[in-house]
């Protein structure tokens, strides 16, 4: 097992090397460049996504979609994600985290899109789109749809259950004393119950529980950096200067390189907002939406919440955190980090980080099993759908109860290898992007429905 680990330890160090991370960074900036910023239209976007448009085809409404989308990518990326981020790369790897969310939005735009763009219907109504089907049907390439999906329902396991199960049960037994067993239990018994209700049931309790998670772990965060006032300044200056040049250990903090804060940046921006990850449109290509630059312009709302705003406060408190108390923080990583930070908070502080750790886990587990559903239903069909669901309930008990270091790295492994052949999509088909932009969003036609037939396949 150990000689399993460092295979898997290498194999991140290579995909996680340059090449990855010009790839992924120079896809956002790419799409950037073709959508003509599209970022400047992110107001109109947060409009669109508080409407409704169910007079058009879908299974959920646009908002639906946005927050079972943020379900899965607000979680322990946006916490735990970005502590580990700052320990191993620094205060600069904060910026590039930022920096990736704020370019991602351009990715996450054009990969929901396509998602729509090449979705289709089965027999009985439901939609199905991602990735898998605009590699299949809009360049052609079945063979990458099929590794997209195998890479897809093993990262499901990773990113979307184990550890995010793991991380809550490890923080509830250290804050309450309760045993991950009964944590386990409890969460497996819960996600149960609301998967087997489909991606309806999950759009209903994401739209719940998602806008109550970011706002509760909002005002926590604005807490701290009212009682580090006088170290916020000083945080985000460190932040941009550490992201371009290295960075010297002491004061807290490690010792750490321009690449190394790169790397982690980047690799946990993607962790959190999972921009060009290919995840979330997914779950777009089930909304109600007249066209498919209406659902994109929403789905791209998900990357700017996810990380231009939350990540971006979270890595704010760690690091002011530090700044004002190098000797408490010194050697500590990832949760331990963050929890130290919100220990200032007289009594409750470790509260607000528990139950925002446990609604964001939960929350990332209902989005990241529809994820995983329609992988496993691409490769085998839809008979192997309540086999996956027991399996992944059972995954989220024994999640709370194990060891996950090796789970952790084989879940970045998976990311990459997810994300190599949806960017191949976004790349190549560029053109249509720019296109449905042109006709829909730059020629003021967003209200117009689209008049492309969907697909209806047998299933």
């Amino acid at each position: 097992m150990e000689s399993f680990h460092n295979t898997i330890i290498w194999l991140n160090e290579y995909l996680w090397g340059p090449p990855m991370l010009i790839l992924l960074f120079g896809t956002h900036l790419f799409l950037t460049f073709r959508t003509r910023f599209i970022q400047k239209h992110i107001i109109k976007a947060i409009k669109l996504s508080l409407t409704k448009d169910t007079s058009s085809e879908g299974d959920v409404s646009q908002f639906g979609a946005l927050t079972t989308a943020l379900a899965a990518t607000i979680g322990t990326g946006n916490i735990v994600g970005v502590s580990t981020a700052v320990a191993l790369g620094g205060p600069g790897a904060v910026l590039w985290c930022w920096l990736t969310g704020v370019f991602g939005i351009a990715t996450k735009y054009s990969e929901a899109l396509l998602s729509v763009k090449y979705r289709v219907k089965t027999s009985d109504g439901t939609m199905l789109g991602g990735p898998m089907y605009a590699l299949e049907n809009g360049l052609g390439q079945k063979w990458l749809a099929v590794l997209f999906c195998i890479f897809t329902a093993i990262a499901a396991f990773g990113i979307g259950n184990t550890v995010q199960a793991n991380s809550i049960a490890t923080m509830v037994n250290e804050t309450f004393n309760i045993s991950p067993y009964i944590t386990g239990g409890v969460m497996a018994a819960l996600t149960g119950f609301v998967i087997l209700g489909g991606v309806k049931s999950i759009a209903r309790v994401c739209e719940r529980l998602v806008p109550f998670m970011a706002i509760f772990y909002v005002i926590g965060c604005i807490i701290i950096l009212v009682l580090n006032a006088s170290f916020v300044v000083p945080a985000i200056s460190l932040i941009f200067k550490s992201a371009f040049t290295p960075q010297a250990a002491g004061g807290g903090f490690i010792g750490a390189s321009i690449m190394m804060a790169a790397r982690y940046g980047i690799a946990r921006g993607l962790f959190s907002n999972e921009s060009g990850l290919g995840s979330a449109p997914i779950v777009a290509a089930a909304a109600q939406t007249r066209n498919p630059v209406r659902q994109a312009l929403v789905s791209a709302t998900g990357t700017f919440w996810d990380t231009v705003v939350v990540c971006a406060m979270t890595g704010i408190v760690v690091v002011s955190s530090i700044m004002s108390n190098p000797a408490a923080t010194e050697g500590l990583k990832g949760a331990a980090l963050t929890k130290i930070a919100f220990a200032q908070i007289p009594v409750v502080g470790p509260i607000v980080l528990t139950v925002g750790l446990l609604t964001f886990v939960f929350s990332t587990i209902l989005g990241w099993s529809y994820y995983g559903e329609r992988a496993i239903e691409y490769l085998f069909g839809k008979a192997a759908i309540m086999p996956y669901r027991g399996v992944w309930v059972l995954a989220v008990f024994l999640g709370s109860i194990m060891t996950l270091q090796l789970v952790w790295d084989m879940a970045d492994a998976m990311n990459a290898l997810m994300a190599i052949p949806n960017l191949v999509s976004l790349l190549l088909l560029s053109g249509v992007i720019v296109s449905e932009t042109k006709k829909y969003l730059w020629e003021d036609n967003l209200d117009e429905v689209s008049k492309d037939p969907i697909p209806v396949i047998k299933n």
